[in-house]
């Protein structure tokens, strides 16, 4: 298995790793430890590089399953056992961070109003969107909903990440923001991203270790999508 260090520390940018497996016929490496994040949760998978010395490969997509976290290059395949230095586009990925906190800020915002679960998300860097079952949404809740969610975050309110057994996060509905729960069946432990006093629940993404970092946000956009839905369209910055 892939040590994952982006799921421990997201600010880790470069890491040492060996290639543990080849899939030549798709163009894609196995690595015993990376911070390079696979994609999930509507976060999209890192970018970058490998070097082996001087030679760049870049790393132009990123998977995980059950052998650890697959990373597809652009050029010749190294042999297994072949010690490289890998590097995410640091730049990209913060903004992610950042948006993806954010985005849990609302989930927080919207909870605490409603009590609506979240029942769709996706994200780029610096804009994101999140669908809620909101039967009783008036649409002049919207600027209060942005004021709200933007004192939440000046508070600079810490985020921290835990692991709890899977049986003990199964006791914990509140874990679960979304209308179907998304853990796979065979997930022993479970990540929890808590933004102190505001949103805690279960997530593998990556996020700043603040919402001071987040900066403000805008609801850019409110649009109905079906009787009783709305999605929120948020812009960082």
């Amino acid at each position: 298995m892939t040590d994952k260090i982006y799921s421990t520390n997201a600010y880790a940018r470069e890491m040492p790793a060996t290639v543990t497996g080849v899939d030549a016929d798709d163009g894609r490496l196995l690595l015993d430890a990376t911070v390079f994040y696979p994609g999930g949760g509507g976060q999209p998978h890192d970018t970058g590089a490998l070097w082996i010395g001087d030679d760049r490969l870049a790393v132009t997509r990123v998977t995980a399953d059950s052998d650890g976290v697959w990373h597809w290059v652009d050029g010749s395949l190294p042999a297994v056992g072949t010690s490289l230095r890998g590097a995410i586009d640091w730049e990209r990925r913060y903004r992610l961070m950042q948006t993806h906190t954010a985005m849990h800020a609302l989930c927080g915002v919207v909870w605490n109003r409603y009590q609506s679960p979240v029942t769709g998300g996706d994200m780029k860097p610096g804009e994101g969107r999140l669908d809620f079952e909101l039967p009783q949404w008036d649409p002049e809740d919207k600027e209060p909903l942005q004021r709200e969610l933007n004192e939440h975050i000046a508070r600079s309110l810490p985020v921290e990440v835990s692991f709890l057994p899977r049986g003990e996060a199964d006791r914990d509905p509140s874990l679960i923001r979304t209308k179907v729960s998304l853990l796979p069946p065979g997930l022993r432990q479970v990540r929890v991203i808590d933004i102190v006093g505001l949103d805690r629940q279960a997530d593998g993404g990556t996020h700043v270790s603040s919402t001071g970092e987040v900066g403000t946000v805008t609801v850019a956009k409110i649009e109905s999508k079906g009787r009783g839905f709305r999605r929120i369209r948020l812009v960082i910055g």
